[in-house]
């Protein structure tokens, strides 16, 4: 491979929302250089790439950041990081003022006031809101993108017991590069994981998922093998959905008021309750008692009303109208049937990811986190990872005169024994030298398709797949960790013939390497604390000796080291201590 060795102030792993956010706001703020690396293209690239049709997080006339703070630590079972959801509910309304000043379409009504959807919700016409957020990274001359680029394992140096970050590695999707990225700080952006448990669809229509399916966990990934500690993976999320579409839900519940109803007409949402775990355990139960399959209860709604759903989901999940044009039946004239996704870890929407202090520094010095890879802070949606972007990009900027790491300025592109010398980086050495033994590995037995599907079997039967009807035990999880060890012996012994095959197998590793952590978190939290999120059969009852948080750290011998931490204050500072 070629070898280029690029050096910036800062990085930014992942071209999203958070990622051109801070690279736009750093820019702004700062003379300081930034790279930004993405392993698609920032343009329409992460979970805003078809567009989106609502800002779910958003403090409208009458309330306050605090009463957003109650709300999502009230739907996450108290397990929440408050002052992270503090920090970000009070940036909220900002952000959403600089995505209209971006071009975003925020619809008004005839007075000029935002037209909300429920007391949380803004309406948007959102299809275009990546491209206006590339275009705010890419417009500073201080800010450099590199599309088409893995990046898959943080480059650190350990001084007197600490973790502090230099850089990262990674490779060319399309072209037989290898790339060394040296900064100051660095800021993973990278989202969440998806493709660890067998999805509701299989065979070609596997993608058709509620999570972006190419975001593969690798941020968690890369920092879970450099030592950070993860916090709640365990909160998983999972999606209740439009059948088969896998569209939201959401947008039928508040944009219309439809209600959850059983096969027999009734309504079970109060039975359950209404928080985003509980809707989920509500169907499931209802489907396993004999009374599905569930629906939205649309039948006899406007013709206007209909219409309305009709475009909005052409803004984020046209399959949903299609499906309803080709059928020639609407939602007015037949309800919406419902179902349940496959479980995901995600930090957007529940509470999985790095720990942090409140200015979103991880365990790793110099490393912070935005958006989805960032814990503690659920339902924080586009907005609040913008809002966290803003936050990692206020503390890197106020600190980036004592962040150097004293690496020389000029970038370099060369071979390897050239460069190698003068580098002296081991690390760099090794991983490279990693990438080159897939590409010079026998030919392998199986797949990276057939590994794939072999783990999330074993996701969906051992540790909470639709299979269970999300629901787990010890004894099932500890099947689960075996087998997935069993499998990242067969992925280290795949063979790459393109740098795209070579992609697949480091998706495929990530995963596992998620996978493994999310088992050990599921094993911790000897209760059930949020249904269908986090169902334990071992133990089916909340229990006040768990409110805590379940953190982990990999340790050098690959073992996964369980941490338990105490909840914290809306307004108490965090900083780590250890």
């Amino acid at each position: 491979m070629e070898v280029k060795i690029i050096r910036k102030d800062v990085l930014i792993i992942g071209g999203g929302a958070a990622g051109c956010y801070a690279a736009g706001k750093i820019a702004e703020m700062s003379g300081l250089s930034i790279l930004i690396a993405e392993k698609a293209n920032i343009a329409r690239s992460g979970c805003l790439a078809a567009g989106v049709n609502a800002l779910n997080a958003y403090i409208t006339p009458g309330h306050t950041p605090e009463d957003y703070v109650e709300y999502a630590s009230r739907d996450a079972n108290g397990i929440v990081r408050e002052d992270l959801l503090m920090t970000l509910s009070e940036r909220l309304n900002e952000v959403t003022k600089e995505l209209e000043r971006m071009g975003l379409t925020i619809l008004k009504d005839t007075d000029g006031n935002y037209v909300s959807r429920g007391w949380r919700n803004l309406k948007i016409n959102g299809e275009n809101i990546k491209p206006l957020l590339a275009g705010y990274a890419g417009k500073s001359e201080n800010v450099k993108i590199i599309n088409h680029v893995n990046i898959t394992d943080f480059l650190t140096e350990k001084k007197d017991g600490k973790i502090r970050i230099r850089g990262a590695a990674g490779f060319g999707t399309d072209r037989e590069i290898f790339y060394l990225l040296y900064a100051d700080a660095v800021l993973i952006a990278t989202g969440g994981a998806s493709g660890l448990y067998r999805p509701n669809n299989t065979g070609n229509a596997r993608h058709k998922m509620w999570y972006c399916p190419f975001n593969t966990g690798a941020g968690y990934a890369m920092g879970i093998l450099a030592g950070a500690e993860m916090t709640t993976l365990e909160m998983r999320f999972i999606a209740l959905r439009c059948k088969d579409t896998l569209a939201p839900t959401g947008t039928i519940a508040q944009g219309v008021g439809a209600v959850q109803i059983n096969a027999k007409g009734e309504s079970y949402e109060e039975k359950y309750g209404r928080s985003t775990a509980e809707r989920v355990w509500g169907t499931v139960e209802e489907k396993k008692q004999g009374r599905g399959p569930c629906h939205l209860a649309t039948k006899g709604i406007s013709g206007k009303q209909e219409e309305d759903l009709y475009l909005a989901y052409l803004n984020m999940a046209p399959v949903q109208t299609l499906k309803w044009l080709a059928r020639g039946k609407g939602p007015a004239s037949e309800n919406v049937e419902i179902d349940g996704s496959e479980p995901y870890v995600v930090g957007g929407h529940a509470a999985s990811g790095y720990w942090v202090s409140t200015d979103r520094e991880t365990t790793i010095g110099g490393l912070f986190a935005a958006g989805d890879v960032c814990g503690g802070a659920p339902q924080k949606y586009v907005t609040g990872a913008l809002a966290e972007a803003l936050i990692a990009a206020e503390a890197i900027v106020s600190r980036s005169e004592t962040m150097s790491i004293n690496i020389e300025e000029t970038d370099r592109t060369g071979d390897w024994e050239t460069l190698k010398g003068s580098l002296a980086d081991a690390q760099a050495a090794n991983i490279l030298e990693r990438y080159q033994k897939y590409f010079s590995a026998s030919e392998s037995l199986f797949s990276v398709q057939q590994v794939e599907e072999a783990m999330q079997k074993v996701m969906d039967e051992y540790a909470g797949g639709i299979r269970t009807n999300y629901s787990y035990n010890e004894a099932g999880l500890a099947i689960a960790d075996e087998k997935i060890r069993e499998l990242q012996v067969l992925q280290e012994g795949l063979r790459a013939h393109s740098m795209d095959e070579l992609l697949q197998i480091y998706e495929l590793r990530e995963r596992l390497i998620v996978a493994r952590a999310l088992i050990a978190h599921l094993g911790a939290r000897k209760e059930t604390r949020w249904h269908s999120f986090q169902e334990n059969s071992d133990h089916p009852q909340k229990k006040k000796e768990y409110e805590l948080y379940i953190n982990s750290r990999m340790e050098d011998d690959g073992t996964i080291r369980i941490i338990r931490r105490p909840l914290t204050g809306r307004r108490e500072k965090y900083e780590h201590s250890d």
